[in-house]
């Protein structure tokens, strides 16, 4: 696959040194405070790799984009509440197709893809990490379905 979203297991463990638990915490801490390991990778070759990313913040973000009609989308560009700089994750449209990327490796892109292809990975994503959330707790609805 030529662009591929993946991560290791989604756990909260800051909710929980906070004294909070998945079933009644607040969006914002809920979408801040489930992570994982994130790779986006380029068929074998690695384009960000960051350890305990925001995924459900992310997957939030992503599911919002994704819905949006097509003359209104735009580029992606991933501001988060936990990251200083907007862009940790970002998607570009470009003559040659859409490309994945991140400000942390500003040199580092995915190769060209389709809308398509860019969209069902981000919807795969999507979809995993809302119902891995939701295995741990967290009502379905804080990530959108597609």
């Amino acid at each position: 696959m030529p662009v591929e979203f993946v991560y290791g297991k989604v756990g909260a463990p800051d909710l929980y040194r906070r004294g909070l638990r998945p079933e009644t915490a607040h969006d914002g801490h809920l979408l801040v405070d489930i992570e994982a390991d994130l790779v986006i990778r380029d068929g074998d070759r690695v384009v960000l790799a960051e350890k305990l990313f925001p995924v459900a913040e992310l997957a939030h973000a992503l599911a919002g984009w994704l819905q949006r009609p097509d003359g209104e989308r735009g580029d992606f560009v991933f501001d988060s509440m936990s990251c200083a700089e907007p862009g940790a994750v970002r998607m570009v449209e470009s003559a040659e197709g859409w490309r994945a990327g991140s400000v942390f490796a500003p040199d580092a892109w995915t190769s060209p893809v389709t809308w398509d292809v860019l969209a069902a990975e981000a919807g795969r994503f999507v979809a995993a990490v809302r119902e891995d959330a939701a295995e741990i707790g967290v009502r379905p609805g804080l990530i959108p379905g597609l």
